[in-house]
């Protein structure tokens, strides 16, 4: 009976898990306008495991960075952005932005195709999927860290994985 019912309770959450996975995945679909081509953070971890040159960008704001970023992203703030920040890259660079899911990386992705660069790609699900899918961040000293910047509640509710720090 005991068996039973642990298989059953493991069905059961592995079903919640796989529909609040699909939700995430249909709000992300509505919300992309597919203007910047989507990179998954499977592929993403593969391209920096194996040393290729890339720049990883941050969008979100200072404290969101602050708080827990992507292992050698540079920062540049959504709210205050322009090609000045990226005047020192060269537009033939491989570009990854990101955000909490990447919407606000998407906005940024086009504004870097209009400032003439060729490979720009927005990390899908932002640090909210990476994390998710178990990829390490780092903290402001560049320490591992769990803990994330959820944005808001009503978008923290996608992290499903780490500590959700809210302002």
């Amino acid at each position: 009976m005991r068996r039973e019912l642990l298989l059953i309770l493991t069905w059961t959450l592995s079903i919640f898990s796989a529909c609040s996975q699909n939700s995430f995945e249909k709000k992300l679909e509505g919300m992309y306008k597919k203007t910047v081509p989507l990179i998954r953070p499977e592929q993403l971890s593969d391209w920096t495991s194996s040393g290729e040159k890339l720049i990883l960008l941050d969008t979100r704001s200072q404290r969101e960075y602050e708080i827990s970023h992507l292992p050698n992203a540079r920062f540049i703030d959504y709210d205050s952005f322009t090609g000045d920040k990226v005047s020192d890259l060269s537009p033939s660079s491989k570009v990854i932005v990101y955000c909490s899911v990447g919407y606000r990386s998407e906005r940024i992705g086009e504004e870097l195709q209009k400032l003439g660069f060729e490979n720009v790609y927005n990390l899908y699900g932002g640090i909210f999927q990476w994390k998710n899918n178990d990829y390490q961040i780092v903290n402001q000293l560049g320490m591992a860290t769990d803990s994330v910047h959820a944005y808001n509640r009503l978008w923290g509710k996608w992290l499903e994985k780490g500590i959700k720090v809210y302002d």
